[in-house]
């Protein structure tokens, strides 16, 4: 069974050593070798801009990363580039489709010329924030707790207009409030349930429920310590009881994958790269009906894209 994946880091790895290859460096975790491997037919990668780099640059490390993206993945040849949403339903049985998200809008600051840019490259997809603070909003990790702030409300409404997702897997809670009135097309492309682990960058059972009846996807992350509390190993069935759990709230015709790999130190057994995924959908066939798990692997987002 294919698979669809919200989130992955490898943009950066690529960044941070540009002698890695995407073909099958075995430091990827979601190398081109290791996506055919676990028949992941579609990819998005993470444009992400760490904090510590200086705020004039920060762009300019954007368009590295994009520009690797260009000519390090794309160049893999059964690689297609998702630009726009309708490219998904005609990927071809021998592709598979790559497609640029922004995790952080530090990378444009308050220009939304630089944003406009952006969406001309081909990212569909828009996290307000990492953990850190920025002129849009708050992530979880600044002490304020704040919301978005005038700025963060106009690129949600530009991401509106261009029909692009804007995720909140590392808002605040009030940053999602706020994001849950304005945005048209709310995801969450790499969070669990907090009432299982109360990890700061996991949803509460309300907010899942608020971007179900928004008709919002959440793309379940593969990190141990979003699993389990305090835990730095996991196992696939601690994985299945959060996406058991969001099906009890509601979602079971939102739910996603997203796993976070290249982002993540620790690893759930039989699952650390993407090449294992199929582990995953043999465990949820065991307890799932096959629509259903197919829903979870891709059906789901191809039933919730912007169109």
């Amino acid at each position: 069974m294919h698979v669809f994946d919200l989130h992955c880091d490898a943009l950066l790895k690529l960044w941070e050593d540009r002698s890695k290859s995407y073909l099958n460096d075995a430091n990827i975790h979601t190398s081109f070798e290791r996506l055919q491997k676990g028949n992941v037919k579609l990819q998005l990668f993470a444009v992400f801009v760490e904090p510590e780099i200086p705020s004039d640059m920060k762009f300019q490390v954007a368009l590295e990363q994009i520009d690797l993206f260009y000519y390090k993945v794309l160049a893999q040849k059964g690689i297609r580039h998702i630009r726009n949403w309708s490219d998904l339903r005609q990927l071809k049985p021998d592709e598979t489709g790559a497609m640029l998200t922004l995790e952080g809008a530090d990378a444009f600051g308050n220009d939304l010329m630089k944003l406009r840019t952006l969406y001309n490259l081909g990212v569909k997809s828009l996290g307000l924030t990492w953990n850190n603070a920025n002129l849009c909003a708050d992530g979880v990790g600044e002490p304020r707790n704040g919301g978005l702030t005038e700025l963060g409300f106009e690129v949600v409404r530009l991401n509106n207009q261009f029909r692009i997702w804007t995720d909140v897997s590392h808002l605040t809670e009030p940053g999602f409030w706020d994001v849950m009135k304005t945005a048209d097309y709310p995801v969450a492309t790499h969070s669990n349930a907090k009432t299982l682990c109360s990890h700061r960058r996991n949803l509460t059972d309300e907010q899942a429920q608020a971007l179900f009846k928004k008709k919002g996807l959440l793309g379940v992350v593969f990190h141990p310590p979003f699993l389990v509390d305090d835990a730095e190993t996991a196992e696939i069935s601690d994985l299945l009881r959060h996406i058991e759990h969001f099906c009890e709230l509601g979602g079971k015709n939102h739910l996603s994958f997203g796993s976070d790999f290249d982002g993540i130190q620790f690893f759930v057994s039989d699952l650390d790269h993407s090449g294992l995924y199929q582990n995953l959908i043999n465990e949820l066939l065991k307890y799932y009906s096959e629509q259903d798990v197919r829903g979870f692997a891709y059906q789901n987002v191809l039933d919730h894209l912007p169109e």
